[in-house]
């Protein structure tokens, strides 16, 4: 199935070189949680700071108890120091 990705600030490195703003399109299986998506593309979780499943906020457990259906759309911010 497949779900949009969007990787925020230093995360964007680690899409695919001249992934667009809106993010990317991704194959990823059924069943599938945040927290493995976040696996999948080397993103420490320690990095994933804000996380949002379809604009609403993860808490660090729900990533592994959440699960990803076709269309959703994975959005993942660092933590951001300063601000």
């Amino acid at each position: 199935m497949k779900i949009s990705l969007k990787l925020y600030a230093s995360l964007r490195d680690l899409l695919p070189p001249d992934t667009p703003w809106t993010g990317v399109m991704i194959d990823v299986p059924l069943d599938i949680t945040p927290n493995q998506v976040i696996d999948q593309y080397r993103v420490p979780r320690a990095m994933a700071h804000l996380v949002l499943h379809n604009g609403v906020y993860l808490t660090p457990s729900d990533r592994d108890r959440a699960v990803l259906n076709a269309g959703d759309v994975l959005a993942i911010w660092p933590p951001i120091a300063g601000g």
